[in-house]
């Protein structure tokens, strides 16, 4: 036995430090991907843990549908023409 506790436990928890950093994967992947594709490994996977009060969303809000926007009516360009005797120069209708 330790003749020490103090330095034992500090002991003890070094080494479990030194056990997790080794058994974290390689990779930088995400928790829920796992981190391994095709070798073997071990590692722990720790799902990240939220410590918040409850949050409360606001009443959704409903908008009025956008207003209809009707183009005004093109005018058309009259070439121009012979009416008749009467040479009609160009013009806008």
């Amino acid at each position: 036995m330790m003749r020490n506790r103090r330095l034992g436990g500090l002991l003890a928890v070094a080494g479990l430090a030194a056990v997790g950093i080794t058994a974290l994967p390689g990779e930088a992947n995400a928790w829920w991907r796992g981190g391994w594709c095709c070798g073997v490994g071990i590692g722990v996977v720790v799902p990240p843990v939220v410590v918040a009060p409850p949050v409360y969303a606001p009443p959704p809000v409903y908008y009025a549908p956008p207003p209809v926007y009707y183009a005004p009516p093109q005018q058309a360009w009259i070439p121009p023409h012979w009416q008749g005797n009467v040479w009609v120069p160009g013009h806008w209708s």
